[in-house]
């Protein structure tokens, strides 16, 4: 059978990061900041180009400068843009202002009104460069609003149509959605789509729209549809991962001096997605997984810190038992 052009194909969010180079202060008194791309389908697409995966990239940017420093960026980490549209109505690239307080005191201001890439609509979603690839990784804040989520539902539907392997990252990011019910709506209706599904265990209490659910009854759920592998991460407990045919593996997390708390997310499924895709199995995932976030929330950014393999084995065998 002949290798598809993509490992990967991500679908979503690029934007701008703004990090403070200043720590231990809030962002009123915060003066400089270093820009980097953001947003978690982009990271994740940068994540694992980095790890040696051939990535493709669907999304829409702003035709201004922010856009075009996007996509250089994103071409330079080795990601084909041939399928990010360019934003001819005047919407904006996404800004996320970071303050980092204490490792355990970060937050993020979020620019999130009118952006281009909540207007990627469904005609722009091309069924031949999907059929390129072997998974399709979209993310839930592409949900949040149309016509994104019509985009995120038809590539979902024709991705399935040519076999590809469907992953959802929950990436729930509250303040883009109107009410708790509209994001449980819009959550389940593609996790019950996928293949994988990844997210930390307050996301899939968005996802069902409840407080304090269990592992058990969320996998009890989903495997009732397509799913094959559920991933539910526990912060510093470490994670989970089920398969629908009985198989639990847990995951630990590894010690790392935590600079900040972002970026975790991305980086822990670009390593676990290019783990499952390398044959190193579920275990070997989960390790690659968390070791590559303990390294992304030791540096600055986000994106510009995504680990290499040699960095994921060594911090992985300086740490085992």
């Amino acid at each position: 059978m002949k290798k598809k052009n993509f490992d990967m194909i991500s679908l979503g969010r690029a934007c701008i990061d703004l990090n403070a180079v200043e720590y231990n202060r809030g962002m009123e008194e915060t003066m400089t900041f270093s820009k980097y791309v953001g947003g978690s389908p982009a990271n994740i697409a940068i994540g694992s180009a980095k790890l040696g995966l051939n990535v493709g990239f669907i999304g829409k940017i702003p035709d201004d400068q922010h856009g075009r420093f996007i996509e250089n960026y994103m071409k330079k980490s080795g990601i084909d843009t041939s399928n990010m549209i360019l934003d001819t109505e005047g919407h904006k690239a996404g800004l996320a202002f970071t303050e980092i307080k204490s490792p355990e005191e970060c937050s993020i201001l979020m620019y999130r009104e009118q952006v281009a890439d909540l207007y990627l609509t469904p005609n722009e979603i091309n069924e031949e460069y999907l059929k390129s690839a072997e998974m399709l990784v979209v993310s839930g804040t592409a949900l949040a609003q149309s016509p994104s989520r019509e985009a995120v539902l038809k590539a979902v539907s024709l991705a399935k149509k040519n076999q590809l392997k469907v992953v959802f990252e929950l990436d729930y990011r509250p303040y883009t959605w109107k009410n708790p019910a509209e994001t449980a709506v819009y959550y389940s209706l593609v996790a019950e789509q996928a293949d994988i599904v990844i997210g930390t265990r307050d996301e899939y209490d968005s996802m069902e729209n409840i407080v304090n659910g269990t592992n058990e009854a969320t996998i009890a759920y989903l495997f009732q549809h397509s799913p094959e592998l559920i991933v539910i991460k526990h912060g510093v407990e470490g994670s989970y991962a089920y398969t629908k045919a009985g198989g639990i593996y847990q995951g630990k997390a590894y010690k790392t001096q935590v600079l900040k708390t972002f970026g975790a997310g991305d980086s822990y499924a670009a390593a676990f997605l290019f783990a499952l895709n390398s044959g190193k199995g579920i275990e070997k995932a989960l390790k690659y997984g968390s070791a590559s976030a303990a390294i992304v929330v030791s540096k600055h950014s986000s994106s510009e810190a995504m680990p290499t393999v040699a960095e994921i084995e060594q911090l992985i065998q300086e740490q085992e038992d």
